[in-house]
Formats: structure tokens, C-alpha cells, sequence
């Protein structure tokens, strides 16, 4: 992989509540690794932007642009910026044909009435890969570099998933669904506990072997408690602590809806919580990745900051399945790791942009409904837990989620249209009474900018109204995935 240079404006979280906006800058990768990064500020001048890039790049020190060879040099146009790639980390592939198909449906009539009968189908081969293409394919084109998915019961269908990642480029975590309780329907669960984690234990030595860079690693993925005999869990928190080593990650649900915190309740009686559940068959670690919490009382947050567990805030499913509003800054406050996920199907939009608006939309709503005005979460805020904040639940913390020296190239190009500046047009498009053709948009979209806004101004529109169209670029590990 020969080496790159992109110049011009790039962004990324700083910490939690601020973002870094370098307008002037140069950035270095060889072998899909950072290898430095320039910031141009007051030396920068108008001169310096209209020197051909090979001239600009020996101003600054380097002398390895006439090599053979040659690098790749990227110049970023106005009204366009770098930004790390979006990590979901909660995103079930399988269920991606249901998008938006959930009705008046909450969590456990949906699992029901729309999610098995889908999941159950894709043990037909050319089914699973059609499916999993086109969830992985809209993922990568909304600008996400890294996402932990769910597959289905079935290791082969799983198997299909890793397949796909691997072909089409992405970061992913793929998750066999264990499940073999009583409460899964007959025609959709493991036939034992023991084949419940032998098939995951298959998955994970699949992707292990099929792809030797690491880029797609299984997962251990326990659906939820109430798929899961007690036997299986165990199992499965036996075989993610022999993975410790390899950076085995495990993946699960946690107090999505009221009633299945009751259910719950009702099968583990002998656990004082949802939390315990998972923890008294070692399920509940570092490398833990549990989506929703929306219900975990003070006692389970403390539990899961003791265990250093991740959370996946999953804002647009607890929305859309009427599942409740998670109180993010507490969360936040007691120092648990929080990423977004986009949660497909109950959530959906593939776009991780979307969890991160909506995550912002909800807290306003949990602000105003007595949690007070520091429960909101701001621009700034939710960017960095769709980057950074996603990259430590994911066990990817200084590898991916921002732009530093020795981190890996996942990047996006994000891009919007400028209005152009029309004089003496009236409502009808004409020019002095002349009819003029409007110069049409190059990329659409509903961002637009004026020219006048700060860089500040010109993110928060992108995360409001920006969609896959303003992603005109995708590179995981160097390597250019999506390009428009």
C-alpha cells in the first residue's frame, strides 16, 4: 500500500465535550497507518493554497514526493472535511430487510411477529448474502468503518456475514445468536447448550481463519437472557474468558423494555438484577458490549463500571419500538463507556449519524422531563461517542476513532453543497426577466451552506440533516471502500 497525503481541513473529538477543527492541514499515511500530521495555523497563507500540492508538501519537510512509486496526494475541497469513520456498535444485519416495519409492535411481540421468522430464513445461502451485501454495502456509504453486527442462529448464515465484511472492506464484529431456551420458538433456537456454544465457538475460529489481519473478528453474542439456559451461559462466559488473550469480545442485550426486565425477573429469580444475570455466568467484562440499559438501577451501573463493561446507547430503536428514553448523563457521569448503535431493524436507519442526532433529540426530552438541563447532550458530545466513545466499547481505543500518529486510517469524507449566490432572481428563477438555468447541485442533499457559517456551524448542520450523500468518501485501513 503506497503512501498517501491528504491536505486540507480535517476534525475529530479531542475529548468528550470538545472537538479539534484544523482548516489547514496535512495528513500522512503509509500502510493504512498514520504516520504524521501537520497543522498549518497562522503560518498558513492565501499564497500557500494555490501552489501545486507536490510544492506545498516540500514546504513543509517532505521530500519523498518525486519517489518512485509516486504517493497518492488528496487535496479536500471547500466545504469538505475529514472525519474518523462512524462505529455502530450494535447493528443486527440480519433483520435489515425490516427496516421500518415494526408497527404499533413493542420489543417482545416484534422479536415474534417480524425478527425470527426473518432471521430463521437466512439459512438459505443466496438469501443471507444478498441481505448481508446490501446492509453491509448502505453501511459503508453512510460512513461507517467499524460495526459489531448480530447474524443468526445459524453458523453458516453467520459465517456468510464475515464473508461479506471481508469482501466488501468494512471493520465488524460478527455475532452467532446463542439462544436455545424453551422461550425461542421451536423451529428457531440451538438444539442444546452444548451446540449453542460449539456453534460459536465455530464462528469465532472462522473469522479468525478466514480473514488473518483481524479487521473481522466474531464475537460471542448470548442474545438476551431469555434466549439463554443457564448451561449455555456458562458455556459461553467459559469461552470468552479463553479468549481474553485474542481480545474476545462478547455482545448481549440489557433492560431494552419494562417487560422484559420483568421476564427476566421472572426466569433468574435467584439474581437480585438483569446485571447479575450476566454476571454470575462471567458474561459481564472489559470486553462486554451491552446494548440498551435503559433500566439499570444504581446498583447494576455500579456493577457494570466495576466490571468496566461497555454500553450501546441504541436511541432511534428505544424510540421506534417504544422501549423508554435512556438517561445518558448518568451514564456518562459515572464514567461507563458509551458508543451508539444503530440497532437495525428495531432502530431505522442504517446511518449512525441518525443514533447520533437522536441521541442528542432524546436528551431533551429526558432534560425537560425532570432530569434538568445537564442532562443534554450537545454536538460535540455525540460525535465523540460516535467515534471515540464507540472505539472503547469495542475495545478499539487508540487504533481507531480519531486522528492521531500511529493510529489507523479510517477515515470519511464528508461534503456539502454551497448556495450559490443569485442577484436580481426573483421567486421564478428569472434574471432580469432573462430565464437562467440554476446550476444544479454537485452532491444534494439537505446541508447547505452560505459561505458564512463557522466550521463549528457547518458540523452541527451536517449532524442534523446530513445523510449518506454527503459522504463522498470511505477508507478503512488506508484502503479506499466507497468512493462517489
Amino acid at each position: 500500500m503506497s503512501k498517501a497525503y491528504y491536505i486540507g481541513t480535517f476534525i475529530h473529538s479531542l475529548t468528550l465535550t470538545s472537538l479539534e477543527i484544523v482548516e489547514h492541514g496535512t495528513i500522512c499515511v503509509s500502510n493504512g497507518i498514520i504516520q504524521s500530521i501537520q497543522r498549518m495555523g497562522k503560518e498558513y497563507s492565501e499564497s500557500d493554497s494555490t501552489l501545486p500540492p507536490t510544492t506545498l508538501l516540500e514546504k513543509l519537510g517532505h521530500d519523498d514526493t518525486t519517489t518512485n512509486p509516486p504517493p497518492t496526494i488528496r487535496v479536500i475541497p471547500k466545504n469538505y472535511f475529514l472525519f474518523p469513520g462512524l462505529i455502530d456498535t450494535h447493528i443486527h444485519a440480519s433483520q435489515y430487510p425490516n427496516l421500518g416495519i415494526f408497527g404499533k409492535t413493542t420489543l417482545l411481540e416484534w422479536l415474534n411477529k417480524y425478527t425470527f421468522p426473518l432471521e430463521a430464513s437466512l439459512t438459505d445461502a443466496v438469501k443471507a448474502k444478498r441481505v448481508y451485501t446490501q446492509c453491509v454495502q448502505r453501511s459503508l456509504q453512510n460512513g461507517t468503518t467499524t460495526a459489531a453486527y448480530y447474524a443468526t442462529q445459524s453458523a453458516r448464515s453467520t459465517n456468510i456475514l464475515a464473508d461479506v465484511l471481508i469482501s466488501l472492506g468494512q471493520r465488524g464484529f460478527v455475532g452467532r445468536c446463542a439462544m436455545d431456551s424453551d422461550l425461542q420458538p421451536g423451529w428457531y433456537r440451538d438444539g442444546s447448550p452444548e451446540s449453542a456454544v460449539a456453534d460459536t465457538a465455530a464462528c469465532v475460529a472462522y473469522c479468525k481463519e478466514a480473514d488473518e489481519s483481524g479487521r473481522v473478528r466474531g464475537i460471542i453474542t448470548p442474545r438476551f437472557a431469555p434466549s439463554c439456559s443457564r448451561e449455555a451461559m456458562s458455556g459461553l462466559g467459559r469461552l470468552l474468558a479463553e479468549g481474553e488473550e485474542d481480545g474476545l469480545l462478547c455482545q448481549t442485550h440489557i433492560s431494552e423494555n419494562k417487560g422484559e426486565v420483568a421476564l427476566v425477573r421472572k426466569l433468574f429469580p435467584e439474581c437480585s438484577s438483569y446485571a447479575q444475570v450476566y454476571d454470575v455466568h462471567n458474561l459481564l467484562t472489559p470486553r462486554t458490549v451491552l446494548a440498551h440499559a435503559i433500566y439499570l438501577t444504581e446498583k447494576e451501573i455500579e456493577l457494570v463500571k466495576l466490571r468496566q463493561c461497555g454500553v450501546s446507547h441504541c436511541p432511534t430503536s428505544n424510540m421506534a419500538l417504544g422501549s423508554g428514553s435512556l438517561w445518558l448523563r448518568r451514564l456518562l457521569d459515572e464514567g461507563v463507556k458509551v458508543g451508539l448503535g444503530t440497532d437495525v431493524s428495531g432502530g431505522y436507519d442504517v446511518n449512525v449519524l441518525e443514533a447520533a442526532r437522536m441521541a442528542c433529540l432524546v436528551s431533551r426530552g429526558v432534560a425537560e422531563g425532570g432530569k434538568g438541563e445537564g442532562s443534554k447532550i450537545s454536538v460535540e458530545e455525540a460525535l465523540w461517542l460516535a467515534t471515540r466513545g464507540g472505539a472503547q466499547v469495542l475495545g478499539l481505543e487508540g487504533k481507531v476513532g480519531a486522528f492521531e500518529v500511529g493510529m489507523v486510517w479510517d477515515a470519511i469524507l464528508v461534503g456539502a453543497d454551497e448556495v450559490p449566490v443569485a442577484l436580481d432572481c426573483d421567486a421564478a428563477g428569472m434574471f432580469n426577466g432573462v430565464s437562467e438555468k440554476v446550476k444544479k447541485p454537485k452532491i444534494g442533499g439537505k446541508v447547505d451552506f452560505f459561505g458564512w457559517e463557522s466550521w463549528e456551524e457547518k458540523v452541527a448542520k451536517w449532524l442534523y440533516s446530513g445523510d449518506d450523500r454527503n459522504v463522498r468518501a470511505v477508507w478503512v485501513g488506508g484502503e479506499l471502500v466507497c468512493q462517489k
